[in-house]
């Protein structure tokens, strides 16, 4: 179900009342001020990025719908802003620089082909997020990465690849699951 752009503003809302909360009280909040949470009890997979001066400072999220969405968006909020293990956790003086980005997910569908070159033509640069999954690795790039970096099919595929700790072209291995999903995204304006 695609979310309103109303919607979308009213949960990066929630996403920054909840890091602002959890500044002063250092634990998630149970009811926030400025969104009713209880507006979004439809489970969905969601993401959290923040961006200091256009640079990736977290991005934290879960790929399936473990958790009503106002509560995932709270939770990834929290967590891109803490616990990401990239980066050190977000400052006071920081949080008034980042800009907050959401993407609500679609849940995450196996890519079947004969042959890892049928990849080449069923993931479209833009629209498909991936994950990989091979040899107990794992690693998830959303679908904004590629445009971002520029990257082609074949990029992309090996990008997912290094963020899974495999060595580029492993998605060309017998055994590689290769799954797919769609986002929406929304983008606080400053």
């Amino acid at each position: 179900m695609l979310l309103k752009k109303e919607e979308g503003e009213e949960l990066l809302r929630a996403a920054r009342e909840a890091i602002g909360h959890y500044f002063k009280f250092k634990e998630e909040p149970s009811i926030l001020k400025s969104v009713d949470l209880d507006r979004y009890q439809e489970p969905r997979g969601v993401f959290i990025t923040l961006r200091k001066e256009k640079q990736l400072r977290g991005c934290i999220g879960f790929p399936l719908p473990m958790f009503p969405l106002g509560k995932a968006v709270v939770k990834a909020a929290i967590s891109a802003a803490f616990e990401d293990p990239r980066f050190p956790p977000l400052s006071e003086e920081e949080f008034g620089k980042v800009e907050i980005e959401l993407s609500v997910l679609t849940v995450p569908e196996k890519i079947d082909v004969k042959d890892a070159s049928e990849y080449l033509e069923k993931i479209k640069i833009g629209r498909d997020g991936l994950i990989i999954k091979y040899g107990g690795n794992s690693g998830l790039l959303l679908p904004q990465v590629p445009e971002e970096q520029g990257w082609r099919v074949e990029e992309y595929l090996d990008g997912i690849c290094m963020k899974a700790g495999l060595a580029p072209g492993t998605w060309k291995e017998k055994g590689v699951t290769l799954e797919s999903f769609q986002a929406q995204i929304f983008e606080e304006k400053k």
